[in-house]
């Protein structure tokens, strides 16, 4: 194509493929320019690599201009291959150096530094951890899974263990005693709804199909994944509670409404619970348009219908003629009475209050709910990490979906009036949010100053049902440039025009809704740019600086469960369990009470308890991850943390996977480190506790290998002690130590020697 005198675009999705590409493109000699943005022009004779998500390539050879995708040389068969099965329990917290971190055996200690050390003829990485007094301990990478970051009650410095005496030993006691009696309460709540027979809804009928197949989108592996979740749950005789985690956009509204039309079509009623009354307009249009070629009948009720309205729609939703209830926790009074209602949608559920929170509880007992959520909050994902709640993620973004360009800075009205009119001159709307009502119309004077042309529209919850119905008409119409607001806009407005959110004073909102906020922009193909402003006079607290780093450090498509988690380090773990778990989440920390609360529950359910026999690897090689390699220490201790997790040879394979899809071929130390886990998690799945290699020799105890794998063993001069369970086999002429070990284990697990 060069050759022809053709300009080359290479799209890949993200800046590690991107760089993959280059580099493999370098590699081959061609010419290459990395542009992060797609180019207004194009020079001959080159690849241009960008960043874009297309389905295929494509040439158009009057215009000499050939696009290639990634997905023509690198089909995504797994796109989402990291959300397939996603245990929530995986969902920990990373940890770095400087970081307060809990090692499971020894207590609560300053992770001062990844170091790297030799013994014994082995190279292999460590964390040096720091304990009272000055104390060291120094722990191998293949024993991170032991350790945890320490999210504390209300995020301040823990006490630190002492080393060597009874100290950790009497407080995961009493932590452990605390986990057990809040499983006991938990497991006793969600068992008397297990204990409820609930609906059994039939297979999907045609209409079901039908409706299904008229979504204008493809929809996303994991999209599909989360509705198949949803629809075995809703087929079973046990009423479903399932949360369905997705970033914004990403579809969780579709597989509420393919969750609805399924209960519908048995004769059952929907309830769909929204935090706002905007929110529930929107719902009520987007659910009234897909079930419109069906005889669904969809209904609201908010604060934007009379008194009469909200009357009739009462009587007939008794009545059973509508079909579909959307509205706000208005839906939870006493005088909204379903006649048959078998399906209550939940969107946000983080938004609603205490006493609506209790109605919902015990509505989980009779009926099927499903929750949806792009920052779960606290305790909802603290049920699903303790195995109570079943739990579908979402990860997969929408083709051709940027992520949001995000900038966190003092307010400067030179700022606002350079991206209001950088938005306008590409056609697009602003939301400027301010979040006071009393001086709300002082706000939009400012933004009417910074772009005297744009047309100015002002939505809060103080104003009449009409008139903010009014406002929200118009800007969707696209009436208005610019829509000063409250918060009120945080839930659910889908805007696809909208593409510039600017906040003030955002250093007065809570970090998960300044994700919310930060959502309402980016919903389409055209990127978008959000503005995280705070006043020049007022010093930031430092829970508010950390919330504004947090939403300007995870700025790529999907980091919703990463927000919840970052939340919870920040805020503190204690309002996930109450004031009186506090205690033992100051003792432990929460990753390791979470833990013992998911052990706690399997227990209280009389399930076995899942062991994890721990593997001893003495194989005199040099076993670690570059500095070159992997250059940020962060990301190192985060793969050391997935590959000593990998209890598989499966997972092990995965962990390799990653790292060569964001690294690049690993060098020989690395190779021999995932070597390691691969025997290890062998070693594991064949009983055996312990695998070394000493003058040319292999020890592998304690296994039984059957009778035949035995004896070809010892027809290459192999020793089996059947005492101890030792099996000593002599190495082959110039065969590499962890070679032979997956040589060995591979044929003991299979039953039968081959090619010996």
């Amino acid at each position: 194509l060069l050759d022809a005198g053709s300009r080359v675009v290479f799209a890949a999705p993200n800046r590690e493929q991107r760089a993959r590409v280059t580099d493999a493109l370098a590699d081959a000699g061609l010419a290459v320019t990395d542009l992060p943005e797609p180019p207004a022009s194009l020079a001959p004779k080159r690849v241009h690599v960008t960043r874009a998500d297309v389905p295929a390539g494509f040439v158009v050879p009057d215009a000499r201009l050939a696009l290639v995708s990634i997905e023509d040389v690198a089909p995504r068969g797994g796109r989402a291959r990291s959300a397939r099965g996603v245990d929530p329990s995986q969902i920990t917290f990373d940890f770095a150096p400087g970081d307060w971190v809990v090692h499971a055996v020894h207590g609560i200690a300053l992770f001062r530094e990844l170091t790297r050390r030799e013994t014994a003829g082995t190279e292999r990485d460590y964390l040096l951890l720091e304990y009272a007094h000055g104390d060291k301990l120094y722990v191998p990478v293949e024993q991170l899974d032991r350790v945890t970051r320490f999210v504390g009650p209300d995020g301040s410095a823990p006490r630190v263990t002492r080393l060597n005496t009874a100290d950790w030993t009497r407080a995961t006691a009493k932590a452990r005693k605390a986990a057990r009696k809040l499983a006991f309460d938990l497991v006793d709540l969600y068992a008397r709804r297990a204990a409820v027979t609930g609906h059994v809804f039939p297979s999907d009928t045609p209409w079901q199909m039908e409706m299904e197949a008229m979504f204008p989108y493809e929809e996303t592996p994991d999209q599909l994944a989360a509705i198949a979740d949803v629809k075995s749950d809703m087929e079973s005789d046990k009423p479903m509670d399932r949360l369905i985690c997705g970033d914004v956009g990403y579809g969780k509204t579709e597989v509420a409404i393919r969750a609805a039309f399924k209960a519908v079509q048995d004769g059952r009623q929907v309830l769909v619970l929204c935090p706002t009354t905007i929110l529930a307009q929107q719902h009520f249009t987007t659910f009234s348009e897909r079930f419109a070629p069906f005889p669904v009948r969809v209904d609201v009720l908010s604060r934007f219908r009379s008194s009469a309205q909200q009357s009739a729609t009462l009587a007939d939703f008794a009545a059973g003629e509508v079909d579909v209830l959307i509205g706000t926790h208005r839906l939870l009074s006493h005088d909204v009475a379903p006649k048959q209602l078998g399906l209550v949608v939940v969107d946000e559920e983080q938004r609603f209050g205490v006493q609506h929170k209790e109605h919902l509880k015990h509505l989980r007992e009779q009926v099927d709910v499903l929750t949806l959520s792009a920052t779960p909050i606290p305790r909802t994902l603290q049920m699903a990490l303790s195995g109570v709640r079943d739990m579908s993620v979402i990860d997969t973004p929408p083709p051709n979906r940027f992520p949001i360009k995000v900038h966190v800075g003092e307010y400067d009205a030179d700022v606002v009036s350079g991206a209001i009119r950088a938005e306008l001159e590409r056609g697009g709307q602003v939301y400027f949010v301010s979040n006071r009502v009393r001086s709300i119309d002082e706000a939009a004077r400012r933004v009417t100053d910074a772009a005297p042309e744009a047309r100015v529209l002002v939505a809060h919850g103080q104003m009449s049902e009409r008139q903010l119905e009014a406002v929200m008409e118009s800007y969707a119409a696209g009436e208005a440039d610019v829509l000063v607001a409250t918060t009120i806009i945080e839930s659910g407005i889908d805007n696809p025009h909208s593409n510039t959110l600017i906040i003030e004073d955002s250093q007065r909102l809570g970090l998960a809704q300044l994700y919310q906020l930060k959502g309402r922009v980016g919903r389409s193909h055209v990127r978008a740019y959000a503005y995280f402003l705070f006043p020049r006079a007022a010093g930031l607290t430092d829970q508010a600086a950390e919330r504004l780093m947090a939403i300007r450090d995870h700025d790529e498509l999907g980091s919703g469960i990463k927000i919840a988690m970052r939340d919870l380090e920040i805020r503190g773990a204690g309002s996930l369990l109450g004031a009186e778990q506090s205690g033992s989440l100051s003792a432990v920390g929460f990753d390791l009470y979470a833990q013992m609360i998911r052990e706690a529950v399997a227990e209280a359910r009389g399930e076995p308890p899942v062991a994890h026999p721990e593997v001893r690897v003495d194989i005199a090689v040099k076993a670690y991850l570059p500095d070159e390699y992997v250059p940020d220490a962060g990301e190192r201790v985060r793969l050391y943390r997935a590959i000593a997790g990998a209890l598989t040879p499966e997972a092990a394979e995965r962990v390799r996977g990653e790292l060569v899809e964001k690294h690049g071929a690993p060098p020989p130390q690395a190779a021999d480190l995932l070597q390691v886990a691969r025997v290890r998690a062998k070693a594991a799945e064949a009983g055996a506790t312990s695998v070394a290699v000493a003058r040319r020799r292999l020890t592998v105890m304690p296994v039984e290998p059957a009778d035949e794998v035995r004896a070809a063993f010892a027809k290459g001069g192999a020793v089996y002690l059947v005492g101890p369970r030792k099996l000593v086999v002599p190495l082959e002429r110039d065969e590499e130590p962890l070679g032979a070990a997956e040589r060995v284990l591979d044929a003991i697990l299979a039953g039968a020697l081959t090619g010996v």
